[in-house]
């Protein structure tokens, strides 16, 4: 979340030297001001920051009277909106070698590759688990708060472990998370947001933390299983402005003439059928149109040559479905408002797209080609000022959680209505059924 942090001020202090951080993220905002994921602030002169820097490369800043006394910045850069990277710092100033001082793991792979390496002094002292200062998750200095999903935040005191504590590769060489790490804490480390927005410390040690600022909202993408969202480059735009995105990615407020959003999912083999939700919020009117549906051609999409790829979209004003071959259900669909939720499906087995109001049947088209296309859930509107929210399963439209889950047979995601026999959710899980 945008504007959520979680604080502790530790009753003793800890090791000074040797500490783990080990932490799972997925990123929704890009760029700006920068954004951190843990750290604490006694002045503008001296701090502690671990996060992304506004051209989204990952840094470890130790900021001592003035002067960058620890630090190492990446050349890599993080831009996948799409993706949970495991990040694990591992410090212990009492190494002879001043490079085993200081080492980052992404996803398991040590990185070797820096703009800036500063490493500390052997035995050199750091203010990371000082009682004397409050530790924020989120935040670190004010303004950079975090835009996005963490998930499995340990932190070791007294320690330095490598990636291998918390991760491993399965039988496919793919790095996945242990859930429950054999690792010792020591006096102030913690292990929170396991499974669930949870800021209760699940190491024993009893260091829970507190929601600073914001609301802390639970969600079912989780580095096991992944699940879709906005890809903040598709939005798309043939007016005054492009759309702005929230709530982790799912929730569009448009802001000009013409707004496109739409989620760039991943090609979808001729087995699949996929089911997504979309609440429309505010601001929806006989003049200011929603639409939702499906598209395929991402390039199309974003540049506006609205004609040139294939989709199928549902207005609200009038009941009309849109193809590149003109107006299908000529009015005959049921029209929707604010505080409708419209359930999409697409079946690339049988070639069938379908719409759901309120959880009834609301249209049917048969027969559609796009087996082997990328397919794309799709949002539009025709002024500025709406606002509406995808749920993909992560079982809330923005943070309000659905009312009343409904029946769901693959088990994979939350949402609102039934799940229509033989759907599931958009997911990493959702692929492999």
């Amino acid at each position: 979340m945008a504007n959520t942090y979680l604080t502790k001020t530790f009753g003793s202090s800890g090791s000074q030297q040797t500490a783990t951080f080990s932490v799972w993220v997925k990123r929704s905002a890009l760029g700006g001001g920068g954004s951190s994921l843990f750290g604490y602030a006694v002045d503008a002169s001296n701090f502690l920051r671990i996060g992304f820097k506004s051209n989204d490369q990952l840094a470890f800043r130790n900021y001592n009277g003035g002067t960058y006394t620890w630090q190492l910045e990446t050349n890599r850069v993080f831009r996948d909106t799409s993706a949970w990277y495991h990040i694990v710092f591992e410090v212990d100033s009492t190494q002879a070698t001043a490079s085993d001082r200081l080492k980052l793991y992404i996803n398991g792979v040590q990185e070797t590759s820096f703009l800036t390496a500063t490493y500390p002094s052997q035995n050199a002292n750091m203010k990371w688990g000082n009682n004397a200062y409050a530790h924020i998750i989120g935040d670190a200095t004010g303004g950079d708060i975090f835009d996005g999903v963490m998930s499995h935040i340990n932190v070791i005191d007294g320690t330095a472990y490598d990636a291998s504590a918390f991760g491993q590769y399965d039988a496919n060489g793919v790095w996945t998370i242990k859930t429950s790490p054999s690792v010792t804490y020591g006096t102030n480390g913690f292990f929170i947001l396991k499974d669930g927005n949870s800021v209760t410390d699940q190491s024993g040690n009893g260091n829970n933390w507190t929601v600073g600022g914001g609301t802390l909202t639970n969600t079912e993408d989780c580095p096991s299983n992944v699940f879709c969202t906005i890809n903040p480059l598709s939005i798309a735009s043939d007016g005054s402005s492009s759309s702005t995105l929230s709530n982790g990615n799912l929730t569009i407020t448009s802001s000009g003439t013409n707004q496109n959003s739409g989620t760039l999912a991943s090609s979808i083999d001729s087995n699949s059928k996929w089911y997504y939700e979309f609440k429309n919020i505010s601001g929806v009117s006989t003049t200011n149109n929603s639409s939702v549906g499906w598209s395929t051609d991402i390039s199309a999409f974003r540049s506006g040559s609205w004609a040139t790829y294939n989709s199928l979209f549902l207005y609200a004003a009038d009941g009309n479905i849109y193809s590149p071959s003109g107006w299908l259900s000529a009015g005959t669909a049921p029209t929707y408002t604010n505080g409708d939720i419209i359930g999409c499906t697409v079946d690339l087995q049988n070639n069938e797209i379908k719409w759901y109001k309120n959880n009834s049947l609301a249209y049917t088209i048969s027969s559609i080609s796009w087996v082997g296309d990328v397919i794309t859930p799709h949002s539009q509107w025709s002024q500025s000022g709406a606002v509406g929210s995808f749920n993909f399963g992560n079982g809330y439209f923005g943070t309000t959680a659905v009312a009343s889950a409904g029946t769901n047979a693959s088990g994979i995601g939350i949402f609102e209505y039934d799940v229509p026999t033989g759907y599931t959710a958009l997911s990493t899980k959702g692929l492999n059924l």
